[in-house]
């Protein structure tokens, strides 16, 4: 089976020998790797700082 480098696009095949799938080669892992550490990706969802902490949920389960 053959997946495209997350990075670059170029075929690569899904094998243990494969020693940086998905990517394609080191260079291509560690620009991913320098996207996300720069936050060019991110998951969706609240900031940490937004979560609410456990002695907050305490509080609201003992409201209703």
């Amino acid at each position: 089976m053959k997946v495209d480098c997350p990075t670059c696009k170029t075929p690569v095949e899904w094998k243990p020998e494969s020693k940086f799938r998905p990517f394609c080669c080191e260079r291509c892992k560690l620009i991913d790797l320098g996207e996300w550490a720069s936050e060019g990706h991110a998951i969706p969802g609240k900031p940490a700082d937004e979560v609410l902490m456990s002695e907050d949920w305490d509080q609201l389960k003992t409201l209703n």
